[in-house]
């Protein structure tokens, strides 16, 4: 039977570990920043309609510079790789090539994308790759690099590759988490040896590396652990073996600038709060989980190679960074249609560009460009698709809110768009900011 009692004193610190609340002054100056653009927005809509996704390249080349720079500061060879699946828009792909990234694409699909881009520097990651995805990337060798996930993909990799006559650079994935759903990447530390032995029974699979991904990093700390695991591993295995790494990929999972802004739901106490009484308003609290600076995460993990790999490897060290690098990319306008109460109004736009029910849980600013203003007022902002759960936040920041009114939905670059779904109402356009031309690759 269930301890009541205890159950009781989990739900109490549960509450009590409720995250610090969104510094208001930051929040102001959030919104402030788009506000100062609004005429780009208002023009972008103007000439394309609603809802429309708004791509600012700027930005974009910005992050990876910014990227880039931080790591080279700390390690002496570098390789930056975007991770497709964060947001999958040919635009952001395309640019990112042109500014000297590679791409980590996690299946035939984004592979094909890849090549479509002009991406000379490919990996293939991802469990379970199909056998026209394995020949996808034989096919295409002088591109790409495969990062395969198991002893049985090993075999598999050597069977295409010999079948037709060819030889690819690959490497091997390892699992930061033995335990549970995470188990479903990679291979055990452990069995890294036998797996390096086995490589070198392929005649066809050129194994030069090794691959791993710590996910949601706030902080560096998830990854700099494992950098000391692998380092112990590194230490323990035959010089023979150790000489073939030519590449250390310590993935991706860095968190933005601004960290993680949550709804209440979104806080460990939020299943606690979803059966309590419903409130009788709107609450406007927001919650804010920080995170480390991209600075600081390079230190660390500069440090940590240093220290645990260099003495045993000399190798180029490869970053996966998506989230990092599009979050702050990709906005979503609104136009209001129907203002059915004060503290109600459904938007032309429905929550299928998205993916998923985000705002229930995460908070982003809704912004009424048409009526701005550094206030927010508590109403139900919908979007127009048959389900209650189609919401895009519950307030906005401006000067009351009307039918036709223009909303902006601001940083829904990163696992948004990929995650679009062609449910009930068409997906949105998209136009890339500063030049506002619709891109016809979508």
């Amino acid at each position: 039977m269930l301890d009541r009692d205890a159950l009781l004193k989990a739900a109490a610190e549960l509450l009590q570990r409720q995250p610090p609340l969104l510094d208001s002054r930051e929040l102001n100056a959030f919104v402030q920043s788009f506000l100062e653009r609004r005429d780009r927005f208002l023009r972008a809509c103007g000439e394309h309609g609603s809802p429309l996704y708004v791509i600012d390249e700027q930005v974009l080349l910005d992050r990876a510079r910014q990227f880039r720079s931080a790591f080279l500061r700390e390690l002496p060879d570098v390789r930056v790789y975007y991770a497709v699946k964060s947001n999958n828009h040919p635009a952001i792909a395309r640019a990112l090539v042109g500014a000297g990234l590679g791409l980590d694409t996690s299946s035939g699909r984004e592979l094909e994308l890849a090549l479509k881009c002009g991406s000379d520097d490919i990996l293939l990651s991802g469990p379970g790759k199909t056998q026209d995805e394995l020949s996808m990337a034989v096919l295409n060798r002088d591109r790409v690099t495969v990062l395969m996930d198991s002893f049985g993909e090993l075999a598999r990799l050597e069977q295409v590759a010999a079948k037709g006559g060819a030889h690819i650079r690959a490497g091997v994935r390892l699992t930061t988490d033995e335990r549970g759903l995470w188990r479903k990447f990679g291979i055990p530390l452990s069995d890294l040896p036998e797996f390096l032995e086995a490589s070198q029974q392929c005649t066809h699979v050129l194994l030069r590396g090794l691959q791993f991904h710590t996910s949601w990093n706030l902080e560096p700390g998830n990854q700099v652990r494992f950098i000391g695991r692998l380092g112990a591993a590194l230490r323990e295995l035959k010089p023979e073996l150790r000489s073939i790494i030519e590449f250390v990929d310590i993935g991706g999972g860095f968190w933005p600038p601004q960290g993680e802004w949550l709804q209440a739901a979104g806080t460990p106490a939020g299943p606690l709060l979803q059966v309590a009484p419903p409130a009788s308003k709107t609450s406007l609290q927001h919650y804010r989980l920080p995170s480390t600076p991209l600075t600081e995460f390079a230190r660390q993990i500069g440090q940590a190679v240093r220290a645990e790999l260099f003495p045993s490897i000399r190798c180029r060290i490869c970053t996966e960074p998506g989230r990092w690098l599009c979050n702050d990319v990709m906005h979503i306008l609104l136009t209001v249609v129907d203002r059915k109460a004060d503290d109600l109004v459904i938007t032309d736009g429905g929550t299928n560009a998205i993916g998923w029910e985000r705002f229930e849980s995460d908070y982003f600013p809704v912004i009424n460009l048409s009526r701005p203003g550094l206030t927010e007022h508590p109403c139900y902002v919908m979007g127009s698709l048959c389900t209650p759960h189609d919401l895009w936040g519950y307030g906005y920041w401006g000067q009351g809110i009307e039918e036709g009114d223009i909303l902006l939905v601001p940083t829904q670059g990163a696992y948004t768009y990929s995650l679009r779904q062609d449910f009930i109402k068409p997906l949105p356009k998209a136009v890339v900011v500063p030049n506002i031309e619709e891109d016809p690759s979508f």
